[in-house]
């Protein structure tokens, strides 16, 4: 197990998704990563993420194995604006325990979310980063705008059937999910970091607090791939996974992915990988053009003002 941690952390090198603005040219995915991206799919645009993984889970105390396979899929919708999507987030798994415990096997939605995200701040509105024609080395320098972060809320609710094998309790139930997200664009544009932070099953007997960091970069304008620490605890189940995959833009509404993701306990220990796509359907948007203020109108209001003053 741990020569399997080790190359999954030197693969995290070999490997590249990329999280930008609201519509762009190029579909922008989630996928294959865990974090949500702070910007929406755009106004009147369809997204659909979905995919196929396998699972192999070992507990060291409880003396177990468990195998099996999952399919994930989030539709996401801009809706009314820019800054809003509707999100509804799926995730169906199967496993079978050796030797059996209370179930010889589990089978389930282990997730239905559906919930709305929405656009607080963006820092790239009415800016432009103004080019020195006098110095190569402050066009060069730093650009400390970086720093600061697009963020956007989540919220949504948790549905679970009876009887759900995956879920702490035998009951049917709702429950709330909030999430913080923050994501920066750095150096030329292709290194992208994003954080969440995440509140689930608030109000339960076992509510969860986690977050996911991914660090993604595009290697050019085919290939992308990402780096991500994932972390959650409550009193019913707690763990830290980390991951890495690529991604490979077949043409502008359609890309491919791969993933491989590890726990870093052994209670249990978890491998899993998976494969996947995502399709966008954006023949209904309308693009919205932003004003960017650089300040050279009100520079030529001010001299047209002193002309018609002079005059």
């Amino acid at each position: 197990m741990y020569k399997i941690k080790n190359l999954v952390f030197a693969a995290f090198f070999l490997i590249p998704l990329i999280h930008y603005g609201q519509h762009t040219d190029e579909i922008n995915s989630n996928r294959p990563g865990e974090t949500m991206s702070a910007f929406a799919v755009g106004k009147s645009v369809i997204q659909v993420e979905t995919g196929i993984y396998g699972i192999k889970e070992n507990h060291s105390l409880l003396s177990y194995d468990a195998n099996g396979f999952g399919i994930d899929m989030t539709l996401r919708w801009g809706l009314f604006m820019e800054k809003l999507e509707l999100i509804a987030d799926f995730q169906y798994q199967y496993e079978v325990l050796n030797p059996a415990l209370i179930y010889p096997e589990k089978s389930a939605m282990k997730q239905t979310v559906l919930g709305a995200k929405y656009l607080i701040y963006d820092p790239f509105k009415n800016h432009e980063k103004q080019i020195n024609v006098y110095s190569w080395k402050a066009n060069h320098s730093f650009n400390w705008h970086q720093l600061i972060p697009a963020v956007s809320i989540f919220a949504g609710a948790n549905l679970t059937l009876s009887d759900n094998p995956y879920y702490f309790s035998p009951d049917a139930a709702i429950s709330p999910k909030i999430m913080l997200i923050a994501q920066n664009h750095l150096g030329d544009g292709s290194w992208v970091f994003v954080t969440n932070i995440i509140a689930d099953y608030i109000g339960t007997d076992f509510p969860s607090y986690g977050y996911v960091i991914t660090l993604t970069k595009g290697i050019n304008r085919k290939w992308s791939g990402f780096i991500e620490n994932q972390g959650y605890m409550s009193d019913f189940y707690s763990d830290a996974i980390v991951r890495g995959g690529a991604a490979f833009l077949v043409h502008n509404d359609l890309q491919i992915d791969a993933s491989i993701s590890t726990s870093l306990k052994e209670t249990p220990s978890i491998l899993y990988g998976g494969i996947g796509f995502s399709w966008r359907y954006d023949a209904n948007y309308k693009e919205v053009r932003m004003k960017v203020d650089t300040g050279d109108s009100d520079k030529k209001a001010k001299r047209k003002a002193k002309k018609t003053k002079q005059g």
